[in-house]
């Protein structure tokens, strides 16, 4: 059975692993997740988060060879962790994540996709240090097709967004190509447009990119099925 590292994205926090974590124990595995730099628990003040503090972070948190699964705004620090510490993951799994290209930042990459569904949803803090997400606009962007009480959940829980890992490159090289990796596409997201999703996997071999029925959050609407896709991955 495998290890697995659970990594949230913009935003969010351990806590919304809730349900994929005991799923993915029942099928035998072990699974774990992480507050980043600022996120849940975390006390580190928002001006103090960088990209690099997100990917020291999750090495930092594993001891023995993981399958390190990055949400959303994750596949960046997933990604730079791979290239800092290979040696540490054994795959990384991106879930509906962005997927860094060469001299782009998270940012730019975001604004490659053909749609920007999120954006009239998020409101920059007066400093622009960090973004929040409108609280009356997280039901359709990340969690239309969610189970009752989901909204609630998450608006007590989600925090702001420190900008500026957002607005850094990942230099990535021989290091983080090393890394086995396998893509989880979301087909009905409201926030990264599946067919964006498909760009960034288009040269990847078809056996290592799989889709799930959901939109933005399948942690939250079909738990149970992301944690089948992780068992298949971790069985090759």
């Amino acid at each position: 059975m495998a290890n697995f590292l659970l990594i949230h994205g913009s935003c969010h926090g351990a806590w919304c692993w809730r349900d994929t974590l005991p799923a993915l124990r029942a099928a035998g595995h072990t699974a774990t997740a992480i507050d980043l730099p600022s996120h849940g628990a975390d006390p580190t003040p928002i001006g103090d988060v960088t990209l690099q503090l997100y990917a020291q972070a999750i090495i930092d948190a594993i001891d023995t060879p993981v399958i390190l699964v990055g949400h959303s705004m994750a596949g960046y620090p997933i990604s730079l962790a791979a290239e800092l510490a290979p040696e540490k993951i054994s795959r990384l799994v991106y879930l509906c994540a962005y997927v860094p290209a060469p001299a782009q930042t998270l940012a730019d990459r975001r604004r490659a996709a053909p749609r920007q569904p999120l954006l009239h949803a998020i409101r920059v803090t007066d400093d622009r240090l960090s973004f929040t997400v409108d609280p009356a606009a997280v039901g359709d962007v990340f969690y239309h097709d969610c189970p009752a009480g989901t909204i609630e959940y998450a608006n007590a829980n989600l925090c702001p967004q420190a900008i500026l890992p957002q607005e850094t490159v990942a230099p990535l090289g021989a290091a983080y190509a090393s890394v086995n990796r396998s893509y989880i596409r979301c087909t009905d997201d409201r926030t990264i447009p599946p067919e964006f999703q498909v760009t960034m996997t288009a040269d990847w071999p078809a056996a290592t990119v799989y889709d799930i029925p959901t939109g933005h959050s399948p942690f939250f609407a079909n738990p149970a099925g992301l944690a089948d896709l992780l068992d298949q991955i971790a069985k090759g």
